[in-house]
């Protein structure tokens, strides 16, 4: 359920990568930028918050260091002297004999939010600062300074013009690094369009080369390094596409020279039968040379091509699977832990192929069973409507799920790894002989434990 929900999520956004190595390159570098910079741009902006902060508690600190100067805290009590800069003084500032209020800004009541907030200060003694954002002419810091033990000063400063300069901070960083990002993925799809030229011009260049006759090679000319390795390899593949290319016109003009003398003998005796009448013992013999030479055609063709490629005889006969696949569990290695049962519901039971093939198709399913079966491998043949099904049937770990679709795929493996031999062959090739006698080659998703194979075949 959880693969069936996802697959929606992975396909649009599969859909919105680019297509190109360049467009995916600059992709990631643009998007590893972007991470480096929104860490600079909120550490930079929480320091430069922290250092104006710090300011302004400075500036009130020595505001109430100043005012600190007019307070009398003698014998009689707390007193405030008067000076000649008592309206400068008084502006912002509340100050408290324990926690008597002894004067405040007339700008503030006894009541208003930022006396409370000073009183709540001047309670807690010491050297304290708060900040009050609920005020209405803007966030407002507040510290506490205290004189003595016997008088406290409280001093306030609009937080605004500080705000204001570390969001035109923020929002010049912001815009900054926008430039920065946009550079960034220029540059990088430019210096990957000119790191990538080259590959492009090894592209062109096998597009033209023909893959038999010509003899460049990638390697020749002054690359950097990791494209030299690659056309090592590029020329190390194409000598393999070549020698695979001269092998088969090898093979096509053995079988054009060898075929042309049954050939022309299937020829001349049809054309000496025709010349005139024959007797009917002319009429034989011709036939009799004919069939001669088609059997030698055929010899030809079974020779050269078997040579050529491991490939089994489809010809139309019948084998009794009982005997066929005793046969098979006699011949293969079968290992000391794992027992294989062979289980034939009809003891006369007939496959409408012939048995070599039959032995060819349910050889490499036994064999993969043996490979990882824990204790059980069964071998079981039944008849059906439509012919005659044969399971095999083992123990082992299974298919993974994600791989089942893969299964059948020429040289395909789930785990490489996994210290089993095999190179990904026998289960493609069961199949193509299968279908090659009109029948079919499937594996059992349905089963829970260990893996079944499926071998669907015309009756005999």
């Amino acid at each position: 359920m959880t693969a069936l929900l996802t697959r929606p999520v992975s396909r649009p956004l599969s859909r919105l990568a680019p297509s190109t190595l360049r467009g995916r390159l600059s992709l990631v570098a643009l998007a590893a930028a972007a991470f480096l910079m929104v860490i600079l741009t909120v550490v930079f902006n929480a320091v430069v918050r922290q250092h104006l902060q710090r300011q302004a508690d400075d500036e009130l600190r020595t505001r109430a260091a100043a005012v600190a100067t007019t307070i009398d805290t003698g014998r009689a009590g707390v007193r405030v002297r008067e000076t000649s800069n008592d309206e400068l003084l008084d502006t912002n500032v509340w100050i408290y004999a324990g926690t008597r209020l002894l004067e405040r800004p007339p700008s503030a009541s006894p009541t208003s939010p930022v006396t409370r907030a000073a009183t709540r200060l001047a309670a807690r003694g010491g050297q304290h600062c708060t900040t009050l954002d609920e005020h209405p002419g803007g966030p407002v810091r507040m510290c506490a300074q205290a004189m003595g033990g016997a008088a406290t000063v409280v001093t306030a400063l609009n937080l605004s013009p500080y705000r204001s300069s570390a969001d035109t901070l923020l929002l010049a960083s912001l815009t900054l690094d926008a430039a920065v990002l946009t550079c960034t993925y220029a540059l990088t799809r430019l210096a990957v369009g000119r790191a990538l030229r080259p590959v492009r011009t090894m592209t062109d260049q096998a597009t033209q080369w023909s893959a038999v006759a010509s003899t460049e090679r990638f390697g020749a000319a002054e690359q950097p390094t990791e494209l030299a390795r690659l056309g090592v390899s590029l020329d190390a593949l194409l000598d393999r596409i070549r020698a695979v290319l001269r092998h088969e016109q090898q093979l096509t003009r053995e079988l054009s020279h060898e075929l042309r003398t049954p050939l022309s003998r299937i020829v001349a005796e049809l054309d000496w039968w025709q010349a005139r009448l024959r007797s009917a013992a002319d009429t034989r013999t011709t036939h009799a040379a004919i069939s001669d030479a088609a059997q030698s055609m055929r010899t030809i063709c079974d020779t050269l091509l078997d040579d050529a490629r491991d490939s089994a005889s489809t010809a139309p006969g019948t084998a009794d699977v009982l005997p066929v696949l005793r046969l098979l569990t006699e011949r293969l290695e079968i290992p000391g832990h794992v027992k294989v049962v062979v289980d034939v519901t009809h003891p006369g039971l007939e496959a409408g192929v012939p048995p070599a093939l039959l032995e060819r198709i349910v050889s490499p399913l036994l064999d993969n069973a043996l490979r990882y079966a824990h204790s059980h491998v069964t071998v079981v043949a039944r008849r059906q409507p439509d012919g005659v099904r044969i399971d095999v049937t083992d123990d082992g770990p299974g298919v993974p799920p994600s791989f089942a679709g893969q299964l059948f795929q020429p040289g395909r493996r789930a785990e490489p790894g996994d210290g089993h031999g095999g190179a990904g062959l026998g289960l493609p090739l069961a199949r193509r002989l299968a279908r090659s006698a009109g029948g079919e080659v499937t594996y059992d998703e349905l089963r829970a434990h260990g893996a079944r194979f499926v071998v669907s075949l015309p009756a005999g």
